[in-house]
């Protein structure tokens, strides 16, 4: 038994691994098949190249790599592991060599320049110490302004020199005092460098100076370095709390990391220089490297501060593989490669490469265009022979957007103005007068219910002095119907122009054509208001001045001035008891009253309250649109139905809390004719959406009146039973000095209630009777007293 349990445990141990590596194949499936339906997942690809890593399956590994990498940045310790993997397996010199430059590309980081250099020293044989230094000095050029990693790099290189110093020869004393120099003056650069633990090196300074013969414990630091020194102190001391905000291993959330950065960045751009913010700035998007506004701030200060073209090139590179979906991005990308004198190649390539990204609003698409006619157009206008180039690209160029943008900003201003852009081109740079009409007509035919495209094309002829051309495109559009006063405003531009460039006779003519057409439009207008005003008077609407006002009833109970004047009017003297209890019942009857007006109002509001929100629009001819862009307005509206016309209002409805468009709105016409050829217009698009369009039911709405004399009686109900329980006031009880009250009104304090510390006024037992009157000797004798 012994010997089959191990037997047993072997078979079980390749059962699990046979079974592990069928899970790992069927996932690898799923990978694949999700890159090949959207290739750009980063996560897709970053699971495909940990399984199969595990899987060792060597070649897929290597090609998925590559793969992500012409999409994606890889971060440090992917580029790490990719090296790691070639180095076990066939150690490729160039290959790896290559492996890392393009890893230094991507992201700064410090352990990657380390391993770098140290590849260079271990295996090229042939690199000698000027090469070696050569890299020392881009790494501290890259990296060397890290304050909480960069001494790592001065460190590696001030052994390096070391290790020099200590393979030469002891009798050639001017290398040997050459190399002293050269070490002593990397300890100097160092210490005028602010980094992490500098207190440290200056000690390490001083270690070494002893060595070498010079007592620095007794002697005094140069001046020139002692100042250097504690002036880069003074700044790591000034950033000190900002880097053990971002470096710190807290569990912090992401975006008060990224904050962290910022106030950084805000307060290294206010008093560092340009290498250190640059250096800043790359550690943020090691950390944050999908951050657009990131990526835009960063992009923003290299084009203020650094003019070096290809250093800018190479970060709006890594920027727009970072954020792909930015177009501002990619179009301040192609506007840095022109400004760096970049090929037509590289640009072309660029502009390609964008038009496959997928961005938010059909206006970066547009912008993206633009950038690109306006670069063309420069380089066409340049004076440098070796610059020109055929206007056929930006024909082509302007006819891609237009396939590509008309359907979705039909009837828009940005449409007009590129097609405007285009014609206009056609006309001054192509030399082609014919091009330039056919623009205007093409775009006729897509937008020709806009005023504003005729308007243009006008424009064009008359800038261009074609005067019959502009008479016969008048002739073709005076006659159609634009929204709002647009078809009188054609007509009034017609006569003016033909008062302006015409002769009488071409004056004569359109009078002759216009004011027929004037009538018929103020016809339209008379009947279009008539109409209007009988669906207001079928319809009348309730204001609130209109509103029966109604008053407080009167009750039938004593005023308290009545009861006051009825018991001075008694001339039974009652005993201090019972004045206070009139007293007391005058009081409360006061605030019966204020409560039954106060009830009174309070129903007559929630009435009328009521009565408002049972009212809803007629919705006689009235379309229901929904599935309508938040963005859009009632001029988008109104544009949208201009083919169609009689448009009389617009109700866009919008969230009571946020305020924004809820995308649904009202559409009034002035009759059922308009309204039929409104809702033909369904399944249409706006601004790239596709609107449902139907018929609004009015049935569905509320009553427009309500009952007034239903409402007096409610009131009147309401303000009987609020009297009678407020009427509800119990008689005071003898030998009682409290007074108990039923009722709403318990804010009513009794008169005979009294404050805490006042003496109490005992009444007397028996009365007193009347005194006797004083005869005159007694008077006499109280006043000579």
């Amino acid at each position: 038994m012994e010997k089959e349990e191990p037997l047993h445990d072997s078979e079980s141990d390749s059962e699990s691994d046979s079974d592990s590596d069928l899970e790992l194949s069927l996932q690898i499936q799923s990978l694949e098949a999700e890159l090949a339906v959207n290739p750009s997942h980063y996560d897709s690809h970053f699971q495909y190249i940990k399984v199969l890593r595990i899987m060792g399956d060597v070649d897929k590994l290597t090609k998925a790599r590559e793969s992500m990498s012409q999409l994606f940045p890889l971060s440090p310790s992917m580029w790490q592991e990719w090296i790691k993997d070639e180095l076990s397996l066939k150690p490729d010199f160039s290959a790896v060599l290559n492996l890392y430059e393009r890893a230094l590309f991507d992201y700064l980081s410090v352990s990657l320049w380390c391993d770098y250099i140290n590849f260079v020293q271990e295996f090229d044989s042939i690199a000698g110490t000027s090469k070696v230094r050569d890299l020392f000095e881009s790494a501290l050029a890259a990296a060397g302004l890290h304050i909480s990693e960069g001494s790592q790099l001065w460190e590696s290189y001030r052994l390096y020199e070391q290790a020099i110093l200590l393979t030469i020869d002891e009798s050639d004393t001017d290398a040997k005092d050459k190399q002293i120099q050269h070490i002593r003056t990397l300890f100097h650069r160092q210490l005028s460098v602010p980094l992490a633990d500098m207190t440290s090196t200056l000690t390490a300074y001083k270690i070494w100076e002893a060595e070498q013969g010079n007592d620095l414990h007794e002697v005094d630091i140069n001046p020139h370095v002692a100042s250097s020194y504690q002036k880069a102190l003074d700044m790591y001391n000034a950033r000190k709390h900002f880097e053990q905000q971002i470096c710190s291993q807290e569990d912090i959330p992401d975006s008060q990391r990224l904050q962290h950065y910022l106030n950084y960045l805000k307060f290294e751009q206010s008093s560092g220089t340009p290498a250190r913010v640059q250096v800043l700035y790359e550690r943020a998007i090691t950390d944050f490297p999908i951050s657009p506004d990131l990526w835009l701030d960063y992009t923003r200060y290299l084009d203020k501060t650094l003019k070096v073209g290809n250093i800018v090139s190479n970060v709006y590179c890594r920027a727009t593989k970072n954020c792909p979906w930015v177009g501002e991005l990619w179009v301040r990308y192609l506007l840095c490669l022109e400004r760096s004198h970049a090929s037509e190649k590289d640009l072309a390539k660029v502009f390609e490469k964008s038009l496959l990204c997928t961005f938010s609003t059909y206006d970066e698409y547009l912008d993206l265009f633009l950038t690109r006619v306006d670069g063309l157009r420069r380089r066409m206008t340049s004076t440098y022979e070796e610059d020109l180039l055929d206007y056929k690209i930006i024909r082509q160029t302007f006819q891609r957007a237009s396939d590509y943008l008309s359907p979705h900003l039909k009837n828009t201003e940005v449409l007009l103005h590129l097609h405007a852009y285009w014609a206009h081109l056609e006309a001054k740079l192509g030399k082609d007068l014919t091009a330039a009409r056919g623009v205007w007509e093409n775009f006729l035919k897509i937008c020709g219910s806009m005023l504003e495209v005729w308007k243009g094309y006008i424009t064009m002829e008359v800038e261009l002095g074609h005067i019959n051309e502009t008479r016969s495109i008048y002739k073709r559009c005076y006659s159609k119907r634009f929204s709002g006063t647009g078809s009188e405003d054609i007509c009034h531009s017609w006569l003016r122009f033909e008062r302006e460039f015409g002769k009488l006779e071409d004056l004569d003519h359109a009078l002759q054509k216009v004011t027929p057409r004037l009538e018929e439009l103020k016809l339209f207008r008379i009947q279009q208001e008539s109409k209007l005003a009988e669906e207001n008077e079928n319809n009348p609407k309730r204001n609130a001045r209109d509103k029966r006002k109604l008053g407080p009833d009167i009750t039938d109970e004593q005023s308290p001035a009545k009861l006051l004047r009825d018991a001075g009017r008694n001339p039974t003297k009652a005993p201090d008891e019972n004045k206070h209890q009139v007293q007391n019942s005058s009081e409360v009857t006061k605030v019966e009253v204020i409560n039954q007006k106060n009830n009174i109002s309070d129903n007559l509001n929630e009435q009328h309250s009521t009565t408002r929100k049972s009212r809803a629009y007629s919705d006689q001819h009235t379309a229901f649109i929904s599935n309508i862009h938040p963005t859009a307005n009632y001029e988008h509206i109104r544009n949208f139905f201009s083919d169609v016309g009689g448009v009389v209002a617009i109700r866009i409805l919008h969230d009571k809390f946020t305020g924004k468009s809820r995308g649904l709105a009202y559409v009034d016409f002035i009759d059922d004719e308009h309204l039929a050829s409104a809702v033909a217009k369904n399944k249409h698009r706006l601004l790239g959406k596709k609107l449902s369009i139907a018929r609004s039911d009015p049935k569905r709405g509320g009553k427009e009146t309500s009952d007034p004399n239903a409402l007096k009686e409610h009131v009147s109900k309401e303000t009987d039973d609020t009297s009678k329980e407020d009427g509800k006031v119990s008689s005071k009880k003898r030998g009682n000095d409290n007074i108990q009250l039923k009722g709403k009104n318990t804010f009513a304090v009794p008169r005979n209630v009294r404050p805490l510390g006042f003496p109490a006024n005992k009444p007397k037992a028996e009365e007193e009777g009347d005194e006797k009157p004083k005869s005159n000797d007694e008077f006499r004798k109280m006043f000579i007293r």
